[in-house]
């Protein structure tokens, strides 16, 4: 999966929820296990997420701009300075070490303040966080239009609009229905 998916993935996490209002995948502990597919994932490493999540939105909201950013975000936009900051902040230090068993392995470990499994799982976030951000992939990122979405999406093709053919549907239906 190329990062720009991990991202926005992770940016999906914040949804319209089918009845007029927001969905948060990482709301709770209970959701964030649900979301990672992970029951042992901590607190800890679920406020690390979010927190990583809304430096990756504020950042989204710059990167599609002169489009307004999505609905749920315009209130909250971190200055980019502070999201940047975040995000290199998720990156956790990491060495490449040599063991010497049956055969010679090279193995990634990871410096300094590693001690929980879901800052370990926010580092792969933030990895892939920047990885989009320094690619010229970021330039096919769009805020969906259609109603009531609050996704952001990588455009597949030009005339691509939305971020899935459910949203194409409702915003001509949307359309049709305003005319008449």
């Amino acid at each position: 999966m190329g990062s720009g998916v991990v991202v926005v993935a992770l940016a999906s996490t914040i949804r319209h929820d089918g009845r007029g209002g927001v969905a948060d995948d990482l709301g709770d502990l209970d959701r964030y296990r649900r979301w990672l597919r992970d029951p042992g994932a901590d607190e800890l490493g679920r406020l690390a997420l979010v927190g990583l999540r809304r430096a990756v939105r504020s950042l989204f909201a710059v990167l599609v701009a002169p489009e307004p950013p999505s609905a749920p975000d315009a209130s909250r936009l971190l200055p980019v300075a502070e999201a940047v900051g975040r995000i290199n902040a998720a990156v956790l230090p990491t060495r490449t070490v040599l063991e010497w068993g049956d055969e010679p392995v090279a193995r990634v470990e990871f410096a300094g303040d590693a001690t929980t499994r879901g800052l370990v799982v926010v580092d792969g976030f933030a990895r892939a966080a920047v990885e989009f951000l320094g690619s010229a992939e970021r330039w096919e990122l769009r805020v969906c239009r259609g109603p009531r979405c609050v996704k952001y999406y990588l455009r597949a093709h030009p005339r691509q609009g939305w971020c899935s053919p459910a949203c194409g549907n409702r915003a001509r239906v949307s359309r049709h229905y305003h005319r008449r």
